[in-house]
């Protein structure tokens, strides 16, 4: 059972709230839930912009009425890496000099776009857990996504966990929530995999023509699309070279003729986008009709 309330300055303002109501209403709310035989959680609200002294003072009332669990929240997405740090440090010292014991959870947003190396941040601190949701669903930019926090810290080796369904986990739930998945969202975005330059292309395809498939999947990628259930895609664009032609025409089981890679390649470089199958397709029929 969590038990939360605002601490920073500015809400005990709006609120015209002094620091003893608080207190008294941290004591009323835990002690109610922990007579009622159910652990609580103690969370204060906003806690990157509150007083450390008031924090010290709420967690230690929190802690004192039984509370087994205190979590500490950036709800507006206002906190940096090394705040966090610094936060965490701080919380961890009430905690010990309570001689409870007490697991520390962090909650964070990302209004900054620093959600992710603000959870890893916490983690390094020391905290027991981290909340996250999938897609990062929920107020304003969101929380930290559960997707992209895996992502991270399977690659530091902090985790061991099996992730090949995750792109399986956040279809469902962008199905179910109706939140679409843009496109260049990372791991599981359609495009997070997908190369349309010339260079890259060709050396992914070096890379799998020496029957080297896991050297192919990192030599232009900091995340290994197999880790995650997923491959490389080389597609054709106006950054195109023959390399890409040559290897979608292969992967389609069709000879890549000199004179069909060159009309394929001349029409991605007329181009805007990178062209759809049904383009290159429709690109190879008209070929072969006038070489008929």
């Amino acid at each position: 059972m969590c038990t939360f309330i605002g601490s920073s300055p500015i809400r005990q303002y709006v609120e015209e709230w002094t620091l003893d109501l608080m207190l008294g209403r941290i004591e009323e709310a835990v002690k109610y839930v922990v007579q009622n035989g159910l652990p609580n959680m103690f969370v204060t609200e906003d806690t990157t912009r509150a007083h450390p002294e008031t924090l010290k003072k709420m967690y230690t009332t929190a802690i004192e009425c039984g509370a087994k669990r205190i979590c500490v929240c950036d709800t507006v997405g206002h906190a940096t890496p090394a705040g966090v740090t610094a936060l965490i440090f701080f919380i961890k010292k009430i905690v010990k000099d309570s001689g409870e014991a007490v697991k520390i959870d962090w909650h964070g947003h990302r209004d900054r776009g620093l959600c992710i190396p603000n959870s890893i941040a916490a983690i390094r601190a020391g905290v027991d857990r981290v909340h996250a949701t999938g897609l990062g669903i929920g107020e304003r930019a969101g929380n930290t996504p559960m997707d992209i926090l895996l992502v991270n810290l399977k690659l530091m080796g902090y985790i061991n966990n099996n992730l090949t369904k995750l792109h399986q986990y956040c279809e469902v739930i962008s199905k179910c929530c109706k939140v679409p998945i843009p496109a260049n969202y990372p791991v599981v975005g359609n495009d997070a995999f997908r190369t349309g330059t010339g260079v890259h292309a060709a050396a992914v395809i070096k890379a799998q023509k020496i029957g080297h498939d896991w050297l192919a999947d990192r030599i232009y990628s900091g995340v290994p699309a197999g880790l995650f259930g997923l491959k490389q895609k080389i597609e054709i664009g106006p950054m195109s070279g023959q390399s890409n032609v040559t290897h979608w025409l292969r992967q389609h089981d069709i000879n890549p003729e000199p004179d069909l890679v060159e009309k394929i390649l001349g029409c991605a470089k007329e181009s805007n986008s990178l062209l759809t199958d049904s383009q290159i397709y429709a690109i190879i029929e008209n070929h072969r009709s006038k070489e008929g």
